[in-house]
């Protein structure tokens, strides 16, 4: 028994599952999870010293890659000052600042912990605003795990959703709407049927939880439309796209195409942590004055705005805001995908590709999906076989077909050669 299983035998007796969080227990592909001992740049190592080319980073903050030595300078600092005060800091208003200054829909930034606190605060405070309560979401989309999200489409078109989790009752989802990600046909009726009682559309604009699916631009002018028609908001959730995809996030890739665009309201997480628990939501000042301590909607956190949290967010901000950077992690991760899609067509294994900023995504399928149902045509046992290929050969891609994965300013043309090198074997044993 290797020091992995080791480690996953004794994680199950005290931790459910053995993981702290599910996709980690490896149940969708089969196999012991790595226990991972250190990282440093586009690497990390598992528990019994084995070398990993890294392409989760942690899903998603990690994209200067583990241990830049400027991000691990300001912690360093930070920490020595203290770890937690339970009151303001300078450093909250400079990664406030920092954020709203590249994004100018944010007009005021509320910094909270975690991608699902920032989700749950945003969609409350939507409704706090608007006075409405009903929710549209998408089937594929996931905005963390708050009850009223953890829902799957009804079983009409636009009608509401039911639980998809054990402990949501039924009434907690009612008033949530899930539709077809990509269908204009079920937004159009959604709105005519229920305009009037919608808070809020939130939306992954890059959908990194059925892979890397991206909204049309024609429906997210849609999307945007017919917000404003009917006096709902929309919610950008860019916790896995914001300062991902580009400096200005999903949404400015928008804004080139749909003159005005704007969300309403915009979540933030991972990269704006730089690997530590921060998140954020923010919007135009009218909206964000809603919230306590200045209006009737509450949100709280004693960890909010943490000092080391804020360091790492800002040392992260400060080295992604550099001329070229996005310029040249864009360029490493379209090659990557590239090399692989060669790869596979020289094998005869269907494969398509698609890319933004350091976000991938690929599917054993021969065009890419549009939404969640495309996305589970994909040849589970084929990825499954991919997946652990890759993985014996160096290679840590998301242990789930439906995660998209990420490449860093740590990745270099060594490890990308690497990677298609190993890719190129896989696919030749997947030919059959």
């Amino acid at each position: 028994m290797d020091r992995n299983e080791e480690l996953f035998e004794r994680a199950r007796r005290i931790i459910p599952g053995g993981v702290n969080s599910p996709v980690r227990a490896f149940r969708a592909v089969g196999g012991t999870p790595r226990f991972v001992s250190r990282a440093q740049g586009p690497f990390f190592w598992d528990a019994d010293g084995r070398r990993y080319i890294d392409y989760i980073g942690s899903w998603g903050p990690m994209i200067l890659g583990h241990g830049h030595p400027a991000v691990v300078e300001a912690v360093q600092r930070a920490v020595r000052d203290g770890f937690s005060f339970g009151a303001p800091t300078e450093r909250e208003i400079e990664l406030a600042e920092a954020i709203a200054a590249v994004m100018p829909g944010l007009e005021m930034v509320r910094l909270v912990s975690s991608g699902t606190e920032a989700a749950m605060s945003a969609i409350r405070l939507a409704r706090g605003a608007t006075g409405r309560s009903k929710l549209v979401k998408f089937e594929g989309c996931y905005h963390g795990h708050a009850d009223s999200l953890l829902v799957k489409a009804g079983s009409g078109l636009a009608t509401f959703g039911n639980p998809t989790s054990a402990g949501v009752p039924a009434e907690v989802v009612q008033h949530t709407l899930v539709l077809e990600y990509n269908n204009l046909a079920q937004l159009e009726e959604a709105f005519a049927l229920h305009g009037p009682d919608i808070a809020c559309l939130m939306i992954e604009p890059i959908a990194g939880n059925m892979n890397f699916v991206r909204a049309g631009v024609d429906f997210m002018r849609r999307c945007r439309e017919l917000c404003t028609q009917h006096g709902a908001l929309l919610v950008f959730d860019e916790v896995m796209t914001g300062f991902r995809v580009g400096l200005g996030g999903a949404q400015a890739h928008y804004a080139q195409r749909i003159p005005g665009f704007r969300p309403d309201l915009t979540v933030l997480g991972k990269v704006i942590g730089g690997g530590m628990p921060l998140a954020a939501f923010g919007g135009p000042r009218a909206i964000m004055e809603q919230l306590a301590p200045l209006g009737p909607v509450y949100q709280a956190g004693t960890l909010s705005g943490n000092p080391v949290a804020t360091a790492c967010g800002l040392a992260t901000l400060q080295q992604v805001g550099k001329p070229g950077f996005y310029e040249s992690l864009g360029a490493k991760t379209r090659g990557l995908m590239e090399q692989l899609a060669a790869a596979a067509q020289q094998a005869g294994v269907p494969f398509c590709a698609d890319s933004e900023g350091g976000m991938f995504g690929f599917f054993l399928l021969p065009q890419l999906p549009r939404n969640y149902g495309e996305v589970m045509k994909t040849d589970g046992a084929r990825f499954n076989q991919l997946f652990h290929g890759l993985l014996d050969r160096g290679v840590y891609i998301a242990p789930a077909l439906y995660e998209a994965g990420f490449v860093s300013a740590a990745h270099g043309e060594p490890e990308i050669a690497e990677t298609v090198a190993a890719a190129r074997e896989v696919f030749a044993s997947l030919r059959a």
